[in-house]
């Protein structure tokens, strides 16, 4: 429609420059991007200034996703009105879409000379700090780029031109970036400092920051005293008050005989100034009538934790820690903080002292006369807080995990009592909400983890997942509890399921859509953070792209993606050639920036009350990103290795032809001779990798498919058949001679390829869901063995291609892909089957309804398994019909 009306405008009025840029944004939204893109060339090079053509143009060229044109755009507008403040403004913002921080200087510099207005001049000087950051060579930058923008500050700071507050924290900015931290102290603690007001406690934030940088111990302490004397509960200052008492004490810092001890005030430089530091803030808080703050009891257990550490006797003047703990549990436990505020200093008791310690906690919990259940309950929400802060701390010191099988299956049952008791609490919550109890649910669901992981009983895995599905259907919004079914049901390869729970944008299109988007998005913020002064922001989104442009998980999503298309489309709705083509794969770059990679993951969103022990470490995390980026690299170079073969791929002519880019093969070795080489080298570490035999924490990052891939042996079957172009150009180049001993060599490689294809295929045999004496246990790896043998198929496949007229392999081919089918076509029979069954839940000690939840989840497996067969054997007759019309 819009197209249309364009068009009979266009018919009155031929050279009505936004009529045809309108109609350009119609074509370019209806998938015509080339017509599009033609007529709005048109009116570009007749170089319009009317506003709104060069609007409509800028909104097409955005969404062409091509910012560049956007300032030639503009520069052509101020060629022509180079009195416009608003092109001029304009062209600026184009420059800083796409990062031109030398023209932004430039143009902001013209805009200032246009419209002397203080914002112009100083976007100019960010353009400069932004070359210096931007810049390769670290010593221009602190010699050139930061320099200047230092003397254009000066000079607007002598003239007494400075009016904004953002103008202040640019110049300290730029002093900072120097490590000028002196001159920085003078200009926050100066008169421009006093323009710093958006932000609480904003100078003495930047003060303590500097003093930090420059080691001025004493000004730190003094400025933290202070500050914890108007506001006792900020917990940084208490770290900086004790960061910097103790560099005193090991710097043996005296205060002088007279005067001040510093231009900040009075300094503490010893323990027992702390101690009474630290007890007049705790003697403050006591005698107040309203309800005490946190703060001085935390300082006064991290006080003790400092001194321990030091081996330091006056520790014992602070207390206990197990009674200074109890009480702080009898302050604050009916807040959900308290067990993150414990937590930390849990490792200041003794072990003989953790029953102990617990037992005093539970008695200081207002619980009920015990029931029926022989489990005495809280009679409202601040004492259920408590009695959960308990159960928290007790698992956080491994109480729990000492248990025996029939301690924690107690354990669980109590934990249960206690959800559904306090579900009474929040029958008016509304679905966005959380429930009180909650936390007994998710805690239930961790025992029965450790169970499932210690016994290999999967009856209790399937009733973990019937637990957090009953709790999912109480607090809808409970990520703890879709994150720990998305968890487990990727454990039992259920993806369905997966798809359904996590609503994030964690399917592969939409993430992958959106980090590609992620460019465009951060120059917005960019340009408003310009626009608003906000110019601290604006180093912040230039590494916030960065470090998404150069993500691990990016480069995975990416890779994955562009298989995923192959194996799904390519020499089947379209050539591998012209698949290929589309995704704009070039084989010959690796485009991985492997040098800059970043591991962006969150490995602690999950709760977590584990003790040390059992905790995720610094090893974990390297193994696993090690583990992550040798599974990348394996997956980068089989796609670019697929890359490869569509340059390969000929129709052959006449078989024998004198010329070797016609029978079959193109000649380009180049390219996938090192590929190939580099594909064994990184297998041979992989297995090197595996042979450590990694396990990571339950809760912690999951394992990549390497270690299942390696033993199903498709790894190193599609490297097999990924060879055979290679031998196959050096028959073609051998003589005669020759000839007949790579024909039977080659013959050897296809019986043997042949042999490694039917070894994968049998470690996908057997039943995804096993029911034994009415208890069901399910083999997810033998679901993923058969994606691994249908993508060594699709690679096998494509190698026939190139390797046409090969008759005997085809037949073998053929006869596997039979078995596949066969094994496929069982295997949805029996689990469709299986699903008719009622499947007994004897021994699991449930209720009715948790047996309704449990079996939810069970049909929720089936049901998924039976898709991904479903799936897998509609791709794997296409592959047959690809075979069939092979040429032989």
């Amino acid at each position: 429609m819009a197209i249309q009306q364009a068009d009979k405008l266009l018919k009155k009025h031929r050279d009505l420059h936004c009529a045809k840029v309108l109609k350009a944004i119609g074509l370019q939204r209806t998938g015509k991007q080339d017509e599009a893109f033609t007529l709005a060339q048109e009116v570009a090079n007749l170089e319009p200034t009317d506003d709104n053509s060069l609007q409509a143009l800028t909104i097409l060229y955005r969404e062409m996703h091509r910012p560049e044109l956007v300032t030639k755009l503009y520069e052509a507008a101020v060629r022509k009105v180079p009195t416009s403040e608003e092109y001029h403004s304009h062209l600026f913002m184009a420059y800083a879409r796409v990062g031109e921080y030398k023209k932004m200087q430039q143009a902001g510099m013209a805009l200032y000379k246009i419209v002397p207005k203080n914002p112009y001049y100083f976007w100019s000087v960010m353009s400069l700090v932004m070359q210096a950051i931007s810049a390769q060579d670290e010593k221009l930058s602190h010699t050139m780029f930061l320099p200047l923008a230092e003397r254009m500050v000066e000079k607007m700071v002598k003239e007494e031109k400075i009016e904004a507050e953002a103008e202040v924290q640019l110049y300290f900015m730029i002093l900072e970036r120097l490590g000028k931290y002196v001159e920085a102290l003078e200009v926050v603690r100066g008169q421009l400092g006093e323009k710093l007001t958006s932000e609480l406690q904003s100078r003495e934030n930047k003060c303590m920051l500097l003093y930090h940088q420059l080691k001025h111990w004493p000004e730190c302490n003094a400025l933290s005293c202070k500050l914890l004397l108007k506001n006792p509960d900020d917990w940084q200052f208490y770290l900086s008050y004790f960061d910097s008492l103790f560099h005193l004490i090991d710097q043996s810092w005296t205060p002088p005989e007279e005067g001040d001890h510093c231009t900040e005030g009075e300094v503490h430089c010893s323990v027992s100034q702390a101690i009474s530091f630290v007890e007049e803030r705790l003697a403050a808080e006591e005698a107040k009538e309203s309800r005490p703050l946190r703060g001085p009891y935390l300082a006064r257990l991290e006080l003790i934790r400092r001194l321990r550490q030091r081996s330091c006797s006056e520790e014992q003047q602070l207390g206990e820690p197990l009674e200074l703990m109890f009480q702080y549990f009898v302050k604050f436990g009916d807040k959900p903080c308290c067990i993150t505020d414990l937590k930390v200093f849990l490792e200041l008791l003794m072990p003989d002292q953790y029953v102990q310690f617990i037992n005093r906690l539970t008695e200081a919990v207002p619980l009920g006369e015990a029931g029926e259940d022989d489990v005495a309950l809280p009679g409202d929400t601040r004492a259920l807080q408590r009695h959960l802060c308990v159960a928290q701390l007790g698992r956080c010191l491994g109480l729990q995990h000492a248990l025996d099988t029939d301690g924690k299956l107690a354990l669980i049952r109590e934990l249960k009592i206690h959800y559904h008791h306090g579900l009474q609490f929040g029958k008016n919550c509304l679905k966005t909400e959380l429930q009180f109890s909650d936390m007994y649910c998710l805690m239930a669901a961790h025992v029965y983890v450790d169970l499932w992981m210690e016994t290999g009983n999967e009856q209790m895995l399937w009733q973990c997942l019937g637990l957090l599905e009953e709790g999912l259907s109480h607090s809808p919004s409970n990520a703890q509890f879709k994150l720990l079914l998305l968890l487990l049901f990727c454990r039992l390869g259920a993806f369905e399921p997966v798809v359904d729970l996590y609503s994030m944008s964690y399917s592969f299109p939409s993430l992958w859509a959106s980090l590609l988007l992620l460019p465009s998005r951060t120059s917005e913020y960019i340009i408003q953070a310009y626009k608003y002064g906000a110019f601290e922001k604006i180093p912040e989104f230039i590494a916030f792209r960065n470090r998404l442009n150069n993500s691990l998980h990016f480069a995975q999503v990416r890779t994955e993606r562009m298989l995923l298309d192959l194996y799904l489309e390519a020499d089947i709705s379209s050539t591998l050639e012209e698949s290929v083509k589309s995704m704009s794969l070039c084989p010959e770059e690796d485009d991985i920036p492997w040098d800059n990679i970043r591991d962006n993951r969150d490995l602690t969103v999950f709760v977590s009350w584990n003790p040390k022990d059992r905790q995720l470490n610094e090893e974990h995390r390297q193994r696993s990103v090690e583990e992550e980026a040798l599974w990348l690299k394996i997956r980068s170079v089989t796609l670019r290795l697929v890359g490869c073969l569509s340059g390969l791929c000929h129709p052959p002519s006449v078989r024998n032809s004198e010329k070797t880019t016609e029978n079959g093969v193109a000649a380009k070795p180049s390219t996938l001779q090192p590929l190939l080489s580099q594909m064994e080298s990184t297998l041979s570490q992989a297995a090197q990798f595996t042979e450590r035999h990694s396990q990571y924490p339950i809760l912690g990052p999951p394992s990549t498919r390497l270690a299942q891939a390696l033993a199903s042996g498709s790894c190193q079957c599609q490297l097999s058949a990924l060879q055979l172009p290679i031998h196959l150009q050096e028959l073609e180049a051998a003589g005669l001679d020759q000839s007949a001993e790579l024909q039977a060599q080659i013959s050897n490689l296809f019986k043997s390829l042949t042999v490694q294809l039917q070894d994968t295929l049998n470690k996908c045999k057997g039943d995804l869901l096993e029911v034994k004496d009415g208890r069901c246990k399910a083999q997810p790896s033998l679901l993923e063995n058969l994606v691994y043998f249908v993508e060594t198929i699709c690679v096998v496949l494509w190698v026939s291609l190139v390797l046409s007229g090969f008759q005997e392999f085809t037949s073998s081919l053929q006869s596997l892909l039979s078995q596949a089918l066969e094994h496929i076509k069982g295997q949805e029979s029996h689990l469709t089957a299986l699903k008719m069954e009622s499947l007994s839940l004897e021994g699991l000690s449930q209720t009715e309804e948790e047996g309704a939840f449990t079996k939810t989840v069970m049909d929720k497996v089936q049901s998924s398994y039976l898709r991904s067969l479903q799936e897998i054997g509609d791709l794997l007759r296409k592959r047959v019909d690809t075979l069939k019309s092979l040429k032989i």
